[in-house]
């Protein structure tokens, strides 16, 4: 663990995730690997590119006066940030994901082994990714519900919290209805799916210290997620994802949910580093590439934190 133990967000007090567990789509948009299958000079480049990430995010840490600052990076090219996390001494939030990249549907990273790691790294929060819509296959959403209500109890059973990443895609028919407009979608659709799936979820004893969700437009929308995600005098609470959205956008979702008291802070990754990375690879890499990169992270990262706040 990493010395957050009791710790819990709340709306005052929240919790600002830098994400970057991203795995098979980090090498293939970033570092042009195929099939999920990178050599050992790209396995060393972006594991290089995880710890540069992280660098810009520890000179953002002096700013951040509230909350706390948080890492969901995964063991695979990110070993070297969780050691960087574990020793810090400082009260950073480790969070892991133990689902395999790249999939459908959810799938554990290690099969049976996935326990082992989450025990031999003790995060303080254990991260699923999970993509689902009530439109889906009702087969296919139940033996997805089976395998995350195993995880949810195995977390539960070795006092880890369970950090459920939830995206909703619409189906064909959800988008015609829409318009085809994806906008649309988001605002008049997505909502009542979220607080739908999230309710499924609790049916099949899935319970996750904090649900992740995509950002919504309105607070109305933001007050029916959360009301089904506190449903029953539940305590779990709720974060925003950032979707690799563009910065305004991303900006409209933090000030709704800051208006939401189940909300208490956001994970956001792409939209942090995504294009300082790109533009790093494509130069000469040297320090001066690398101090840049440093910077626009810090300055990306702090600019959210700010936006939450106010």
């Amino acid at each position: 663990m990493t010395g957050n133990s009791g710790w819990q967000p709340r709306h005052d007090d929240p919790l600002f995730i830098l994400a970057m567990d991203h795995r098979e789509s980090f090498g293939r948009t970033l570092f042009a690997v195929t099939a999920d299958a990178p050599d050992p000079g790209e396995v060393a480049a972006m594991a290089a590119a995880k710890q540069l990430i992280f660098e810009g995010l520890r000179e953002a840490l002096p700013a951040v006066t509230y909350g706390r600052i948080g890492v969901l990076v995964d063991e695979r090219y990110g070993q070297s940030v969780i050691d960087a996390v574990t020793a810090s001494g400082q009260p950073l939030v480790l969070a892991m994901p133990v689902e395999a990249s790249g999939h459908e549907w959810f799938t554990l990273e290690w099969g049976d082994q996935w326990l082992e790691h989450v025990l031999r790294v003790r995060p303080d929060y254990a991260k699923v990714l999970v993509r689902d819509n009530p439109g889906f296959d009702e087969q296919d959403r139940e033996r997805q519900f089976g395998r995350l209500a195993q995880v949810s109890a195995g977390l539960r059973g070795v006092g880890v919290p369970l950090l459920y990443e939830l995206l909703v895609p619409p189906t064909d028919a959800q988008l015609e209805q829409a318009g085809h407009d994806a906008d649309r979608y988001d605002r008049d659709i997505r909502p009542g799916l979220v607080a739908q799936v999230i309710a499924d979820n609790q049916e099949h004893g899935v319970e996750p210290a904090l649900w992740k969700v995509e950002g919504l437009e309105t607070v109305a929308a933001a007050r029916q997620v959360a009301g089904q995600a506190q449903a029953d005098g539940r305590t779990t609470d709720l974060i925003v994802l950032g979707r690799d959205a563009p910065a305004d956008r991303l900006d409209h979702w933090l000030e709704v949910a800051s208006q939401v008291e189940a909300f208490v802070g956001f994970a956001i990754g792409r939209s942090i580093w995504e294009d300082a990375l790109r533009d790093y690879e494509s130069s000469d890499r040297g320090p001066a590439a690398a101090g840049r990169v440093r910077a626009q992270v810090a300055e990306r990262y702090l600019g959210f934190v700010a936006h939450w706040k106010h």
